[in-house]
């Protein structure tokens, strides 16, 4: 009696690098790219956050390292 073929049609194996490369660039091109003018603005804020941040850790860092050497060395 003849084998019946009951195989799925093999699909190709693909490389793993090459889909991944594929399936990035597929999901770039989805991305919804800031303008010029509105990346400018973003940068801006996260900078000025920042010194802003830095500023207020330095000085809790100051104070508590005069509370520090009060109590230590009083």
């Amino acid at each position: 009696m003849a084998k019946a073929k009951t195989d799925a049609p093999a699909k190709a194996k693909t490389n793993p690098v090459m889909r991944y490369l594929r399936e990035t660039r597929a999901e770039l091109a989805k991305v919804t790219w800031p303008t010029r003018q509105e990346w400018l603005r973003l940068s801006g804020i996260v900078l000025v956050v920042t010194v802003a941040m830095s500023f207020i850790l330095g000085v809790i860092d100051a104070v508590g390292a005069q509370l520090m050497d009060f109590f230590i060395y009083r």
